[in-house]
């Protein structure tokens, strides 16, 4: 992802000797996302990924860590962090809380067909039943009350036009949340930022859902809602893609059947969803913080999906 913190071969040799992961042959910062810095360590042990955590404290990363331990024991191919002798996994490079994992194998599929969408389906289905019995509880740092809080912020940056429609879908989000239905939603962890350039595929084998940190305990449909919005959509326009949607959801349901009332408000939470991305890369976009390699997403795409699911609702 974007590179906050300039981490020298030395310094990475350090923490990389301290987890007998071997002698560093390269380090190369990673683009792509806005959140922390990311680097590919290749070792004489194997290739990993080295991260530190701009934002997130020593207090909250426990929560996403343990939860890939977690998923990684229960069979499900994530990221594995490292551990010191002491059995640590979270650690300290350059002042900053950091972390080593596994890298996995493959590369991202950013043109999706109906296949790889049920392999998704599958795995996360898997993945939440695998969650269940997750001892440790961190809330969706990026939930409705960020949402609450930062629409205020982005508002000045916004069109008459963008303005309405993001406060009438905050309220509505509000109502939603406040509802006997969204209270009998099935919870646990999810990952909440399942996209296309967070899942790996080696030809046609899903081989790993990464990039954890914005996970949390939240609604499955949440999870769910958020692979629907980028998936099975048309980048272009941010349209329903019927096919693969419905290849998608076939595949969960394989695994999970939905509830009743996930069912019923698969449309609103898919424009949760929506809501959701809109204004953080409105906030990321207008609101940005210095690094080298910086490329904020282009908030007006899920601005567009917002509006697709406001007009076109889909059901389950």
């Amino acid at each position: 992802m974007a590179v906050f913190t300039e981490v020298t071969p030395d310094e990475a040799q350090r923490l990389l000797s301290e987890l007998h992961l071997g002698q560093l042959s390269e380090l190369r910062g990673i683009e792509g996302g806005i959140e922390n810095t990311n680097y590919f360590a290749t070792t004489s042990a194997g290739p990993w990924v080295m991260t530190l955590f701009e934002r997130l404290s020593f207090e909250q990363l426990p929560f996403y860590l343990y939860l890939m331990k977690h998923l990684a024991r229960h069979g499900i191919p994530v990221p594995d962090p490292a551990a010191n002798d002491q059995g640590e996994i979270l650690h300290r490079v350059c002042g900053k809380p950091a972390a080593v994992v596994s890298r996995l194998r493959g590369k991202s599929q950013l043109a999706p067909d109906v296949s790889h969408c049920a392999a998704v389906g599958t795995m996360l289905a898997r993945m939440h039943l695998a969650g269940r019995d997750f001892n440790r509880h961190q809330p969706n740092l990026r939930g409705l009350p960020w949402w609450n809080e930062t629409v205020p912020v982005v508002l000045p940056f916004l069109d008459p036009s963008q303005a309405a429609l993001i406060r009438s879908e905050l309220a509505f989000q509000n109502h939603i949340a406040a509802s006997s239905g969204y209270a009998a939603l099935p919870r646990g962890p999810v990952h909440a930022d399942l996209f296309r350039d967070n899942v790996m595929f080696d030809g046609a084998e899903l081989t790993g859902f990464f990039d954890f940190y914005f996970a949390g305990v939240d609604t499955w449909l949440f999870d769910i809602a958020v692979c629907l919005n980028d998936w099975c959509i048309d980048l272009a326009t941010g349209a329903h893609a019927a096919d693969r949607a419905r290849a998608f959801l076939d595949a969960y349901r394989g695994v999970r059947p939905l509830s009743a009332a996930e069912r019923h408000l698969l449309p609103a939470l898919l424009r949760a969803g929506a809501l959701r991305f809109w204004v953080s890369r409105l906030w990321d976009y207008h609101l940005p913080r210095e690094a080298s390699m910086l490329k904020p997403h282009d908030p007006t795409h899920f601005e567009r999906v917002l509006r697709q699911r406001v007009a076109h609702p889909v059901t389950a």
